[in-house]
């Protein structure tokens, strides 16, 4: 498929723009239909809001609230009322705005503050506040300000109010590409090489997004979904692109044509992506298992965003590899590779000296790695879930101004009240129990609609402290069974915690069910029993210390003024799902490519102690700069004006950064050097039963005994092993490999440095050779007729890797 896409250039590409503006299109004129649908069946929240629903079935319309305050006098002073009137009767006549109720009204006493100096009218649109157009909010907040005065303070808050506030769209993303873009330039040091990796990304969130647009007029897809698409749309595509250009321009500056680098490239690189891409697909199915509605949709997004940034990874960047020919490479590179031939098979500089430095102390490295992850992991202890709300807005926000202004006025527990819900009966009892409870500030019982009473509680405390969550545990388990009621705690407090009890309680099987997956999966690849243990472990560390960073940012709020994301609070309890299923993911991405390069090394040569280091060596590189790319893109997402999408992209930042640069490049090598072979071992009864899944290219069949022909062996190589110095190396261990990998001979070199391998017929063959207090190297060797004299020489720290 590589070499027709790289053949077929130019229809690909058609096809991938035709697909883009074609799905563009469509969306744009479908429009979205986004919807938060929290479906939460057998709980006493959603019983009471079934019944509210019931009673008041026409209150579907968003209602959002203008507050002001004077310094000095009150609020019903003749002034005051002069200058909010006539603003509170223009907004009123807005197409769009279906009733505005304010405190200079008949019933409008209550919206006045004990003191007199703060009140709030309530503004009722007539549709949902993700479907009341951006316009008329604008309108209604530049309406409202206009009395503003010296000694009168104006705000607004609610949900409508709110998405007028956030920064204009995609320019989260935007500063994500940029930031991944300066990456990839210095990385690279190629302009045509840094915009593949881009361009794949721009065509895979692209179609992932217009298509989840489309889709949610078929499904309820959540307006968060498409946002958490895009974020992990543009990290895995920016990455996947990275893993395969540098494995091709790898093959380029080694002497392969550009075609042949392509498809070598997305035979192996390419194969690897599409393991990974289908690990985070599986992850991100993990949701599921939840059975929390609002997460469906995001399953929808994310994973179809993921899907199509895989198919343009392995269809469309080899057609752009074809477009680009050897220019992939830069000038410098390509005025190199022209004077001086193809470069040596090998990893050098920085990551072959950190992986012999892994080797050479794996005890020390698995211990300051570990140590370093509790210490980050032990804030995940106070660890708690819930929601958070305009209170959790940046301070110079008016919607934080006007939450604030409404707790200073009518008390913290006014932003968030409690709907005491009833059907039939006397409801005197229950009014004077729920007056005579601790914690509640006020109760106001409203008129019975269709036989159904809602007696509004509001308590003393904030709907985001713990004494509010007791409060709610107290008035179902106490309160109301002693007044003799069939109540139900409604409201959106009592949601958010329900909401996150019953997170807290999926959870466990939710982790258990992605590491399960994810540990069968590495099996199936790997063909080790040790590798997926290995990689499950290290993903539980990963989600701790992530899960640790996120609660000292967001809970105890440490550096929040610092980023502006405005206040501490609990940690939203959807985010756990979301977070570890992208988490899982994306660790074990950096597990796949890691792991599959050290797995083609053992396959070669089974020695695990090269295997680790070549793997480390070659990969480490590379996993670092995908793992910076992705922390730019995620932290770009502070800037998205939504909290939870701040919230995901902060946590994820930190996870991926903890997960390349400390697990995948110190703790995993390390821990497998200490393994050692016991890293690839497999129950033969097991290894019989499982299929066959191959990350790696499948290696060529041993010579046929016709081939070896009836003497024996048909040649042979031999000659000495020796240091730069000259010195004969003894105990190196030399090995012959067909083209393909697989092992021929294996022998040791005597004291003098001598050996000799055995050739089973005339060709190219591999010839590697390490020794344990030097480095490695491997070398393709062509072999005649006769007998091949060949001396192999060892530096130390030198990594050579078999290709």
């Amino acid at each position: 498929m590589a070499r027709w896409c790289y053949r077929h250039r130019l229809v690909v590409l058609l096809l991938w723009v035709g697909a883009l503006f074609g799905l563009g299109f469509s969306a744009s004129t479908a429009g979205t239909n986004y919807a938060n649908v929290f479906s939460l069946p057998d709980t006493d929240s959603k019983s009471a809001y079934d019944l509210m629903e019931k009673a008041f079935p026409n209150t579907s319309g968003d209602t959002d609230t203008v507050v002001w305050k004077v310094d000095d006098g009150s609020v019903r002073d003749q002034a005051v009322r002069d200058r909010i009137r006539p603003v509170l009767d223009d907004i009123a006549k807005m197409p769009g705005v279906g009733a505005v109720t304010g405190p200079y009204d008949a019933r409008g006493a209550a919206q006045v503050s004990r003191d007199g100096t703060i009140a709030y009218a309530e503004v009722t649109f007539v549709k949902r506040a993700n479907e009341v157009p951006k316009e008329l909010v604008q309108d209604v907040v530049d309406t409202a300000q206009k009395a503003e005065r010296a000694g009168l303070q104006v705000e607004l808050g609610g949900q409508a109010i709110q998405r007028v506030q956030e920064p204009p769209q995609g320019l989260s993303e935007g500063v994500g590409i940029v930031a991944a873009a300066i990456v990839l330039f210095l990385a690279f040091g190629s302009f045509f090489a840094m915009t593949l990796p881009i361009a794949i990304a721009v065509f895979g969130v692209g179609t992932g997004l217009f298509a989840t647009q489309l889709l949610s007029h078929t499904t309820d897809v959540p307006d968060i979904a498409p946002l958490l698409a895009s974020l992990i749309g543009l990290g895995v595509g920016i990455d996947y692109a990275l893993f395969i250009v540098t494995r091709h321009r790898r093959g380029i500056q080694r002497g392969l044509d550009p075609e042949e680098a392509a498809v070598t490239a997305l035979n192996t690189s390419g194969r690897a992506v599409l393991f990974a891409g289908g690990t985070v697909c599986i992850a991100l199915a993990g949701m599921l298992v939840t059975q929390l509605r609002f997460l469906d949709g995001v399953v929808i997004g994310t994973s179809l965003t993921v899907v199509l940034s895989v198919l343009a990874a392995t269809t469309l960047l080899p057609a752009l590899l074809g477009l680009l020919g050897p220019r992939v490479l830069s000038r410098r590179q390509r005025r190199r590779l022209a004077a001086q031939g193809p470069e040596p098979e090998g990893a050098s500089g920085l990551a072959a000296r950190w992986s012999t430095a892994v080797e050479k102390r794996p005890r020390r490295t698995v211990a300051l790695a570990l140590v370093l992850m509790a210490v980050l992991a032990v804030p995940v202890l106070s660890l708690r879930l819930g929601a958070t709300d305009q209170g959790n807005d940046d301070a110079s926000t008016t919607t934080r101004k006007a939450y604030d202004l409404l707790a200073e006025g009518f008390g913290p527990g006014f932003n968030g009240p409690l709907q005491v819900v009833t059907e039939g009966g006397e409801t005197s009892a229950l009014v004077k129990g729920l007056q005579d409870t601790p914690g509640v500030a006020r109760v106001a019982a409203l008129p019975p609609a269709h036989g159904v009473t809602v007696i509004q509680v509001v308590p003393t405390t904030s709907p985001q402290s713990v004494e509010t969550d007791r409060l709610i545990d107290r008035l179902r388990d106490d309160v109301i069974p002693s007044a003799g009621a069939q109540a139900h705690v409604g409201g959106v407090t009592a949601v958010s915690k329900d909401f996150s009890t019953v997170t807290g309680d999926r959870l466990p099987l939710f982790i258990a069910t992605i590491i399960g997956l994810g540990f069968l999966l590495l099996l199936v690849a790997f063909r080790s029993l040790v590798v997926p243990l290995t990689a499950a472990l290290m993903n539980l560390i990963a989600a701790a210390a992530s899960f640790g960073v996120l609660v000292a940012i967001f809970q105890w709020g440490w550096g929040l003024e610092l980023l502006g994301l405005g206040k501490e609070g609990p940690i939203n309890a959807f985010l756990p799902v979301i977070m570890l299923s992208l988490l899982f993911g994306l660790s074990m991405d950096y597990q796949v490519f890691l792991v599959s390069r050290m797995h083609e090394e053992w396959v070669h040569t089974r020695d695990n102690a090269r295997a680790v280091r070549v793997g480390l060596a070659e990969t480490s590189r590379v996993i670092n700069s995908a793992a910076l790319i992705m922390v730019c893109v995620f932290m770009a997402f502070v800037l998205s004006g939504d909290s939870g999408a701040a919230m995901a992209g902060v946590g994820l930042a930190a996870a991926v950064a903890l997960d390349a640069f400390i697990l995948r490049t110190a703790l995993v090598p390390a821990a497998m050097h200490l393994l050692g072979d016991s890293n690839w071992w497999l129950p033969k009864g097991l290894e019989k039963r499982l299929p066959h899944l191959a990350v790696e290219p499948k290696e060529e069949a041993a010579p046929s005994p016709a081939a070896r022909g009836a003497g024996g062996p048909a040649s042979a190589v031999h000659g000495f092993v020796r240091t730069a110095d000259g010195e004969p190396v003894a105990g190196a261990a030399v090995t012959l490999m067909s083209a393909g990998g697989r092992q021929l001979d294996r022998v040791e070199s005597l004291a003098d440095g001598s050996y000799i391998v055995s050739v089973p017929a005339p060709g190219t063959y591999l010839l590697a050779t390490t020794a344990p207090t030097y480095g490695s190297r491997a070398r393709h060797v062509d072999v005649g007729q006769g007998p091949l004299v060949y001396d192999v020489e060892l530096v130390e720290g030198e990594v050579d890797a078999v290709n």
